[in-house]
């Protein structure tokens, strides 16, 4: 069986003045005496608003700039782009293929793994990556995102509108629930309501309590819908998104669905390539510790997990470079 996130990375296709400017014409006059010229104040007083006026011209259309093919785009500001360090690296399970993670406190991270058969939620030490605890799922489920709000843990399964909810002390599952989603990929939780992926570009908040989706936002970067929307975490008002097969995370404003930044993380990958380990999967795995302000990743079947931290990286307006690292097709399960 092919398991999902083990399809080849496909890239989005590339995006793809006229008119005379001048004004009327007319003969040339005879120059007329200087006591005899009526606009010589008005053409000083022209001379010196010109700057102004000029100016307000930058201002007033600095967002505005001509594509590759010629067309006239509107373009706002652009989101900012970050790379990042290594901190500090841990022991990470290279049997767990990570669909969802998020930190516990105390050093404790909790973990949701899939494929079927191998899909479980797990909580992890931090420190040494050693499973504490761990509730293994029925063969017929594959495990996705998980979240932590109040003292239950929430989590969805692939190619099913199944979630469950889970006893964050002992892992005992409790309950079971049905979402509205279109698919169950990624979860994350501002303490009230749930924020979901379903692999699309859609981001959706939902009642923890009934699991109706209440609203919903297309993610979008510039003119481009933000597909594979996979693991997610909230983070400072933000929602932070794993993008299957990508090496970037997407920051989003849930409110309006725009993607405010960019992490850039593909050495991470490369490092481990690097190493000699061949069998690694996508990056996926986002937890952040609000206490301590750490922010850690991982990816499906990594032997490490990352403390990371971020670094603004400038770039040109119109580089490329999300597109080409970022963006992906869409695909259908």
């Amino acid at each position: 069986m092919a398991a999902k996130k083990r399809v080849t990375s496909r890239r989005p296709p590339k995006l793809k003045p006229d008119g005379d400017g001048g004004g009327g014409g007319g003969g040339v006059a005879s120059p007329m005496p200087h006591s005899q010229r009526p606009y010589s104040g008005y053409r000083r007083r022209i001379a010196l608003l010109l700057p102004a006026f000029l100016l307000l011209f930058v201002v007033g259309f600095a967002s505005v700039y001509w594509n590759r093919s010629g067309s006239f785009v509107v373009d706002e500001v652009s989101p900012a782009l970050y790379s990042i360090e290594v901190v500090r690296e841990f022991p990470h399970d290279p049997q767990a293929f990570t669909q969802g993670l998020l930190y516990g406190g105390n050093d404790t991270l909790f973990e949701s793994t899939g494929l079927h058969g191998q899909s479980s939620v797990r909580k992890v030490a931090l420190q040494s990556g050693k499973v504490e605890a761990m509730q293994n799922m029925d063969r017929s489920y594959f495990g996705e995102g998980l979240t932590l709000l109040d003292e239950r843990l929430f989590q969805v399964t692939w190619l099913q509108k199944t979630g469950f909810i889970y006893d964050r002390n002992n892992l005992s599952k409790f309950e079971e629930f049905t979402h509205e989603m279109q698919d169950g990929w990624g979860l994350a939780t501002d303490g009230k309501i749930l924020f979901g992926s379903d692999g699309t570009s859609t981001l959706y908040q939902i009642d923890p309590h009934n699991f109706r989706v209440i609203d919903k936002q297309v993610v979008r970067y510039r003119t481009h819908e933000v597909h594979n929307l996979n693991e997610l975490e909230y983070i400072n008002g933000e929602i932070w998104a794993n993008i299957w097969q990508s090496d970037c995370i997407a920051r989003i404003s849930y409110k309006d669905g725009k993607v405010i930044g960019w992490i850039l993380l593909p050495n991470l990958r490369q490092g481990l390539l690097t190493a000699g380990y061949k069998g690694i999967d996508v990056l996926n795995g986002i937890a952040w510790d609000s206490e301590e302000k750490r922010l850690f990743v991982t990816g499906k079947l990594w032997p490490n997990l990352y403390e990371i931290q971020l670094h603004p990286v400038e770039r040109r307006f119109d580089d490329g470079v999300i597109e080409q690292l970022c963006l992906r097709m869409p695909f259908n399960f």
